[in-house]
């Protein structure tokens, strides 16, 4: 039986490629280190040894033609990681960054989100190296064919459920529901993010951005805070997740002054033209910079002038800060310069877009911080809704899908709490995320057997 710092040391030299996994896979194992020695079953029944590798990893060879009549060769990817709650479940990811190592990374942090939301769903992950961007529609809907060729093999109702990630949205899931159908002539629910018109469900776009907040407002009423109404928010990225949060900030009255992309930061003292935003990013495709053509009040500062390890968005004061654009783009400079402006509440939009350092600052500062597996798991809830209506053939009104998303988001926070001062480590929402979403995968492992 292999005790904390055993299995740790067991992955002490990660790759590269395996670096983002080894992170996420400490971060869990340190975390849970109470609850191991509170309840011996856990090493008895070898739970961290058996949960930290998948359950199979698929790699495989995506073929298919340009518009130019030329083969263009991609890989494709599925890990299912861990399927103890339920059908393995977790996004599908179009982009150049895509390897095993990311993947792997993405769906064991997917095992514990899935699990907090207290719904039937286990882990999992999957994507492919293709870059959607400057590609036609003809092109994208080419590569979606020729992937779904491959992975129907591996997924179904109550086998794995993907849904879209980065790269991934609407039209990439229409067209990978389509070759589904046409090659086992099923209408299944085996993807979620669909369009509504066959069988999506409302507010999913919304989803994983407004849970966000629901997750802020609830821990910041917990903790005694004060709310966000009123108060300046940064915000990073501008893709589906960032510009969602921004709008639910709006709603509460809160003033967002910031979004950004891999060229630049917008800062727009204000508050930031949400519409404007919108047209860029979801309709013309466009750099940050095309803002001040509107807006040239605002001002728009480029990447590179910055620091590797320092970004504008996080120089700006503000009371709650958003990262929602990638993994580890809040470094440990970040931190410093966000508690150094009075930051009162960080909660995380993407996934574990925070370093390790920054995250230890910001519990050493007493910060209210919320962990992606928690406070992003909005966007999977939502997912798991559209399971739902699928099962029973039947549709939700946007405003059931809002409430039930807001009761979990909430449920979640509390569960969080409640965890983390049951264990001794009460205020700390990583260890009280990552103890709460182990306890219910491993009781669930201990009672199937092996």
């Amino acid at each position: 039986m292999m005790n904390v710092n055993d299995l740790i040391k067991k992955f002490e030299k990660p790759t590269d490629s395996n670096q983002l996994f080894y992170q996420a896979m400490e971060e869990v194992v340190l975390s849970i280190a109470p609850l191991l020695d509170s309840d011996d079953r856990y090493k008895k029944n070898a739970i961290l040894e058996r949960l930290v590798v998948p359950d199979r990893v698929i790699k495989f060879k995506v073929e298919w033609f340009d518009d130019n009549q030329n083969i263009q060769v991609n890989t494709g990817y599925r890990i299912q990681f861990n399927n103890a709650l339920g059908p393995y479940k977790g996004g599908l990811r179009f982009h150049p960054t895509v390897n095993e190592g990311v993947l792997k990374f993405l769906a064991f942090e997917q095992i514990f989100k899935n699990s907090l939301t207290g719904l039937p769903i286990g882990g999992g992950k999957g994507g492919s190296d293709f870059d959607p961007k400057g590609k036609s529609d003809f092109e994208v809907m080419k590569f979606c064919s020729a992937f779904m060729t491959e992975l129907h093999k591996y997924i179904g109702p109550r086998v794995d459920v993907p849904a879209g990630d980065i790269g991934v949205g609407a039209r990439e899931i229409g067209y990978l529901f389509g070759e589904y159908k046409k090659i086992t002539s099923k209408y299944d629910g085996i993807l979620t993010g669909k369009p509504f018109m066959f069988g999506g469900s409302l507010m999913r776009p919304e989803a994983t951005g407004y849970g966000l907040i629901y997750f802020t407002e609830t821990m910041l009423e917990l903790e005694n805070k004060e709310p966000l109404t009123g108060k300046i928010c940064t915000v990073s990225g501008s893709g589906n997740v960032a510009l969602h949060a921004i709008e639910k900030l709006y709603h509460l009255g809160a003033i967002p002054v910031t979004c950004s992309d891999s060229k630049g930061t917008i800062y727009h003292k204000e508050g930031v033209d949400l519409d404007l935003l919108k047209d860029m990013k979801f309709n013309r495709r466009v750099s940050l910079e095309e803002y001040l053509e509107v807006h040239p009040e605002a001002t728009y500062i480029p990447a590179e002038d910055y620091p590797a390890d320092g970004h504008a968005v996080w120089d700006i004061p503000c009371y709650g800060a958003f990262p929602c654009a990638t993994q580890n783009e809040l470094t440990g400079m970040d931190a410093q310069n966000l508690i150094a402006n009075g930051v009162e509440v960080v909660a995380e939009g993407a996934n574990m877009p925070c370093t390790t350092k920054a995250t230890n600052d910001f519990l050493n500062h007493k910060i209210c911080f919320g962990p992606a597996k928690a406070a992003n798991a909005g966007g999977v809830a939502v997912s798991e809704f559209e399971m739902a209506q699928n099962a029973s053939m039947g549709k939700w009104s946007f405003e059931k899908v809002d409430q039930k998303l807001k009761t979990t988001m909430q449920q979640i926070a509390k569960r969080v709490v409640l965890t983390a001062k049951d264990y001794g480590v009460e205020g700390n929402y990583v260890d009280g995320a990552n103890i709460a979403g182990f306890k219910r995968v491993a009781d669930a492992m201990i009672a199937e057997g092996i």
